[in-house]
């Protein structure tokens, strides 16, 4: 189990790293808990384990980010409030929602987001200056919500789409767009825990060392995207949905 443990180690710091720069850091994670961990291990501790070394990387990251980038709070606690509130649900909703359909559709929407970014060479590149309007918060706390319910219920790709969302539809840079979906995707996280941890779901002879390789990892990352700026972060973007692309295309296929 030491040996285990330390590949475990080895995997959340990437996963971290890989998800405060571009995001993503599930689709290594996850797959090495599931390959690295004995068979036998239940998949709600696999899950519950893997939140909890998510959480503390994904909290770490934003911390590093809020600190240096200009973030919309205005429209991002309530949004994110909202989103902890429908990721709880989703949730707890996941075993009569059928899950099967969302990866095709999920297949759908990443391919439309890649075509876009890639055609619109000036997207994320500019900062907005402008102030939210009324019409621009109502839209935020919808989509918190609906993105909020839709990492409780499956998950992969969350940090993407709300990044995309902050890009596309409010005009912020890729920097700014993904220190305001590390906000949200914290509270998400941490809705998922309130559901985890009570349950006994979380084995913390194994999540604390993995919460602190996910921390550190977050800590690199985040500056490395800090230090890279918008030009970076968006050919990233584009890396990791061409991943979600033939994770999503494979799992339809297999």
């Amino acid at each position: 189990m030491e040996t285990t443990l330390y590949f475990l180690i080895v995997i959340c710091f990437l996963a971290g790293l890989m998800d405060a720069a571009v995001g993503g850091g599930g689709l290594l994670q996850i797959p090495g808990m599931f390959n690295v961990l004995p068979p036998n291990t239940p998949v709600p501790t696999v899950l519950g384990v893997g939140k909890v070394a998510s959480f503390s990387g994904t909290f770490t990251a934003t911390w590093q980010y809020v600190r240096k980038i200009a973030v919309p709070w205005k429209m991002l606690l309530p949004a994110a409030i909202l989103a902890f509130a429908m990721s709880y649900l989703g949730a707890k909703s996941a075993a009569y929602f059928p899950v099967q359909y969302m990866k095709p559709a999920m297949l759908a929407v990443m391919v439309a987001m890649f075509l876009y970014t890639f055609f619109k060479k000036d997207l994320g590149q500019t900062a907005r200056t402008a102030a939210l309007t009324r019409r621009e918060l109502f839209w935020g706390l919808f989509f918190g919500a609906l993105i909020g319910f839709y990492d409780g219920i499956f998950g992969p790709g969350t940090g993407s789409l709300l990044a995309f969302v902050f890009v596309r539809f409010y005009g912020y840079d890729f920097l700014a767009a993904s220190a305001s979906a590390k906000v949200i995707n914290t509270t998400t996280n941490l809705a998922a825990l309130t559901f985890f941890i009570p349950n006994g779901h979380v084995v913390w002879t194994w999540a604390l060392p993995l919460a602190a390789a996910n921390l550190f990892g977050g800590i690199i990352g985040a500056r490395l995207a800090i230090r890279g700026g918008t030009k970076f972060l968006r050919y990233g973007f584009m890396v990791l949905l061409c991943l979600f692309i033939g994770k999503f295309a494979r799992d339809l296929v297999v």
